[in-house]
């Protein structure tokens, strides 16, 4: 009878979910500044939190991490593995700051009831969010799409879209702040991640060479000598974290670049929080003379 019930249940099973909303491409806004930022050094924190699952844990390291400018990866909105939460909406409110999220994936095997489930990058500021828009990468692995062979259950991730880059403008004492929040692709060659991590870069030639611009995040590259981590070098970029131990797993996977009228301090890999498979990066931005 089971046997039945299953062969019965299969087909539903493998037509269900949705194609990604009209909106999909657009990165959502919320929060509020509750204590305007009137500094001139700026707290970067930059973390995959893997989705928020511990969310009670995150949420009290970001507290203690005291960051003026938050870099998140694998953030969740409305996944049953999240408990159905706007995650980046929550600790934004937690913290008192703006947030803008961009969505990577519809997540087909992580919805509740009828609101999609989406995962992507959040970028959390005291410093006001002049504006946002996300890169959505024109090279993508194609094995995250859902196949008509199997069920869309969340073990398989069965997901539509593709990675992307959460570009986020801010104003500072010494002018603009341009923040890419980059979660390049944990699949395929690293070929595939450095085409990604060059379209970031000619984006970013479209600010004057004198601006301040951050290339953060989880880069995926798994080793610390990647042409992936020479490109921004390449470009201009200096790296002021990275190629240490990021992970549980023991691998140098996330990565900070800066370019611009900033010199920086005190920058430092957490691996004492363990409220994510990652661990948070800090470092402070100092203007220069």
């Amino acid at each position: 009878m089971r046997l039945v019930c299953l062969l019965f249940l299969l087909p539903l099973m493998l037509a269900s979910g949705a194609e990604p909303p009209p909106d999909f491409d657009e990165v959502r806004r919320g929060g509020a500044i509750r204590e305007a930022f009137a500094g001139e050094t700026i707290r970067l924190v930059c973390w995959n939190i893997e989705r928020g699952q511990q969310f009670a844990a995150v949420g009290s390291a970001l507290e203690l991490l005291s960051g003026d400018l938050l870099l998140l990866q694998e953030v969740d909105l409305n996944a049953r593995r999240s408990g159905n939460r706007n995650i980046a909406a929550e600790y934004a409110g937690r913290l008192g700051h703006d947030f803008a999220f961009a969505p990577e994936f519809l997540e087909l095997g992580q919805r509740v009831g009828g609101a999609d489930a989406l995962h992507g990058q959040a970028t959390l500021s005291r410093l006001p969010i002049k504006r946002a828009r996300l890169i959505r990468h024109r090279e993508q692995d194609p094995s995250w799409r859902p196949s008509r062979f199997l069920p869309r259950w969340g073990i398989f991730q069965p997901r539509y879209g593709g990675r992307v880059a959460l570009v986020t403008e801010h104003e500072t004492p010494r002018g603009l702040l341009v923040a890419y929040n980059l979660h390049l692709e944990s699949r395929g060659p690293e070929s595939l991640r450095l085409a990604q991590m060059r379209e970031v870069l000619e984006d970013a030639r479209r600010y004057p060479r004198n601006t301040a611009i951050l290339i953060a995040g989880d880069l995926n590259t798994k080793r610390a000598h990647s042409p992936v981590l020479e490109a921004p070098v390449e470009a201009g970029f200096t790296a002021i974290l990275g190629g240490e131990i990021t992970t549980k797993r023991g691998q140098p996977l996330d990565w900070i670049f800066l370019r611009g009228p900033f010199t920086t301090s005190g920058g430092r890999v957490h691996s004492h929080i363990r409220a994510s498979d990652h661990y948070p990066l800090t470092v402070t931005l100092i203007p220069k003379p």
